[in-house]
């Protein structure tokens, strides 16, 4: 939606293209001071609040596109969908967390980095067709859509249960101060920060420059690139999920940063050396072997979290590890923008180093790691079952056992959910 919203406010509405950036870098900068903020709300009223709340802001903020005349009007939706977009990830991460046991928390959330992906896909897709700057109306259109998606997904979520509140104490005695004493945490956290900054962010937006400036690419080339790499996450992503069930998840981190460090000396290989169509095809190479590092981090980053947070400082947990994503995506490009201007082989070969740092160090960090964190569960076969949540009431009798007569229940009550199974717990 970022790139249509640039085009939108520039080209129909009119207004600076200058200021049109500032408009969107709000939009995505209100989110590295939101999320924490989202975490705290997570922890003290619930992950699905938080998110219907969330959902309900990005409505709200998209939805109010068509009628912008001013930049200040911009600037204030910005600052909606902003908060709307800051609140989603903890909070989703969140009650996906909280709905599936440990077992189950791979295969959920490499299932979700599946869609993620097709949705980005076909959004992208979908927005090209619907918005053209030749009919301004269609720019309507499009953000009616996109307001409708996020309704459409606070009417789906009435139908998910609300993961049952901890005590009330400890959701509001809860601090942030806490979640940074965990040191393993903390280490996990810069690591993952410096491997978006030196992969993620410079493979989305300094490659495509790169590519067309020193190997000749052209933007269709480019494209090919770019599907290459949402069809290997799509196809990939549950099979290396299934495959990791049991595997130390830091050497599991640590093989995605070397494959980062070597597809970035690929890139740099392929840009000095090559051009044209021959480029395309290793730089295809190249995208597939990120891919599949991508495919591993997706698969162990976010359950290894959610197995070190704390019950009561879930939301901020997944909070700062969204704060970590968005803090390599800020810094990233920008660096990346000033190395490609003065020295491609630099920025590419700078890229590898950082990587393969970030591969020594989860590597060092794994003597950290507690012991039931360390490994993928791997002891329950979930790969249908990864969203199941068992709703259950306990089995009521007659029998009461304050009256003298009361004979016991031939059998226990289940538990009323199984969805906080495999929570690991700090003291």
């Amino acid at each position: 939606m970022i790139p249509f919203l640039i085009i939108y406010l520039h080209d129909v509405r009119h207004i600076g293209l200058g200021t049109s950036g500032f408009v969107v870098a709000e939009l995505l900068g209100i989110g590295l001071v939101g999320s924490p903020l989202a975490g705290r709300l997570v922890d003290r009223i619930g992950a699905r609040t938080t998110l219907m709340a969330s959902l309900a802001l990005l409505a709200a903020g998209y939805g109010g596109f068509p009628f912008v005349r001013h930049p200040w009007q911009a600037f204030g939706l910005a600052a909606i969908a902003g908060a709307g977009n800051a609140g989603f990830a903890p909070s989703h991460s969140s009650l996906l967390a909280a709905l599936t046991s440990g077992e189950q928390r791979t295969a959920a959330y490499a299932l979700t980095r599946v869609t993620d992906n097709l949705g980005f896909g076909i959004g992208g897709l979908i927005g090209g067709l619907i918005a053209t700057t030749q009919v301004p109306e269609s720019f309507d259109v499009l953000f009616a859509v996109d307001a409708g998606t996020f309704v459409a997904f606070m009417g789906l979520l009435l139908f998910v249960p609300a993961p049952p509140l901890g005590p009330a104490a400890a959701r509001l005695q809860g601090r942030y101060a806490e979640v940074l004493r965990d040191r393993t945490f903390v280490w996990l956290l810069a690591l993952t920060a410096l491997l978006v900054a030196a992969a993620y962010a410079q493979i989305s937006t300094t490659l495509p420059p790169y590519a067309k400036e020193h190997a000749s690419v052209s933007e269709a080339g480019i494209g090919i690139i770019f599907f290459v790499n949402t069809m290997v996450l799509v196809i990939a992503q549950l099979p290396i999920a299934k495959a990791l069930r049991g595997r130390r998840r830091m050497r599991a981190l640590a093989v995605t940063g070397a494959m980062f460090s070597g597809t970035c000396l690929a890139v740099l290989f392929a840009g000095t050396w090559f051009d044209g169509t021959t480029a395309v095809a290793l730089l295809c190479g190249a995208i597939v072997v990120f891919s599949i590092g991508e495919c591993l981090h997706g698969a162990v980053n976010n359950p290894l979290i959610a197995d070190l947070a704390p019950d009561h400082l879930m939301g901020r947990y997944m909070a700062l590890r969204t704060s970590s994503w968005q803090l390599g995506f800020l810094a990233g490009p920008a660096i990346g923008a000033l190395l490609l201007a003065r020295s491609p082989t630099g920025l590419w070969a700078g890229c590898a180093v950082a990587c393969a740092v970030a591969a020594a160090g989860f590597l060092l960090l794994e003597r950290r790691m507690p012991s039931e964190a360390a490994r993928t569960p791997g002891s329950e076969r979930v790969g249908t079952k990864a969203f199941r949540v068992l709703w259950r009431t306990p089995n009521m009798t007659l029998d009461d056992p304050l009256s003298p007569g009361a004979k016991p229940s031939p059998h226990q009550a289940p538990e009323t959910s199984h969805a906080g199974e495999g929570r690991h717990r700090t003291p």
